[in-house]
């Protein structure tokens, strides 16, 4: 049943492409004090390459849990993949790759469509040309991510089965979607990401949200909480705001109601959280503790 769902869900994507070989160009590794930086060229979807960021603790040699670190969107198209490692204003001290890193993880951030180093078409331009030649952007970045985890796994200093995802706002979108179409990941966070498309009908705040999120006939076939009850029973944390006013509450509360009784069903009632802060659309410190904490016990 479930892997129906992804099919269907998958076909709402659009023409996604075909799989193909993966060519990977590491074009500079840097030592710093804690930590390994590589910067990437990645050949994920055969239409235009990838750049990405991997990072990894200085002083590990064995093989490692990844993390696939989802950027946010904050109308910062040149940041892309640098708020991994430089942060964001809305995002806690220290940077994720740092917290990742010191507690032995490593770390992979893409840029996504229209982002960082593929920026330059705007990002309503490439909504438009994917949409008029049988794409959708975000069943493109969603592709991208996907691929993303195909990469870590073929990286003989990564644990193949220990791959969990972060992100904040769209990035958590990005988190939680990627992990409903892919169980490679195994734990997945998302902040401040907890949107019902169907409350934001009601409440007429689809404006609040990018033209990038906006999938074809989805509300006719899927609920925000219909697409994350495919991650169960793998561990899901959410953190949200009580103040942000990009995920209205009447919306989280739906998606709470019906994961918390899905994960029940499934004996897993440990495994998935949504925990408040009474914030807006930011990381709070008890955002990050969570985030931290999870990804100890399940990644």
């Amino acid at each position: 049943m479930k892997d129906m769902k992804r099919e269907q869900l998958l076909h709402l994507l659009g023409d996604l492409p075909e799989k193909r070989k993966m060519s990977i160009s590491t074009l500079t590794t840097e030592e710093r004090e804690n930590d390994i930086l590589e910067t990437l060229l990645l050949d994920l979807n055969g239409i235009e390459k990838v750049p990405a960021y991997f990072v990894k603790p200085k002083n590990r040699t064995d093989k490692m849990p990844a993390v696939l670190f989802q950027h946010s969107h904050g109308g910062c198209y040149e940041r892309g993949k640098r708020e991994l490692t430089e942060g964001a204003e809305y995002l806690k001290a220290p940077s994720f790759s740092r917290e990742f890193t010191s507690r032995g993880y490593a770390v992979l951030a893409l840029d996504h469509w229209g982002f960082g180093d593929r920026r330059g078409k705007t990002e309503s331009g490439i909504f438009k040309e994917m949409l008029l030649t049988g794409r959708v952007m975000w069943g493109m970045m969603i592709y991208d991510s996907m691929r993303a985890i195909d990469y870590l796994q073929t990286r003989s200093d990564i644990l193949p089965d220990r791959i969990g995802t972060i992100g904040m706002s769209m990035g958590g979108l990005m988190a939680w979607w990627t992990a409903a179409l892919d169980d490679r990941i195994k734990v997945c966070v998302d902040i401040c990401s907890q949107v019902d498309h169907g409350t934001l009908i009601e409440t007429q705040d689809l404006d609040r949200h990018g033209i990038y999120y906006y999938v074809p006939s989805l509300a006719k076939h899927f609920s925000a909480s219909e697409i994350q009850s495919m991650i169960a029973p793998r561990p899901h944390l959410s953190l949200v705001g009580e103040h942000d006013r990009l995920t209205p509450v009447k919306g989280m509360n739906k998606i709470e109601t019906a994961l918390t009784a899905l994960y029940q069903e499934q004996g897993a009632s440990d495994r998935y959280r949504m925990v408040r802060s009474a914030s807006g659309h930011f990381e709070t410190a008890l955002m990050r503790h969570e985030a931290l904490r999870f990804l100890e016990k399940w990644l």
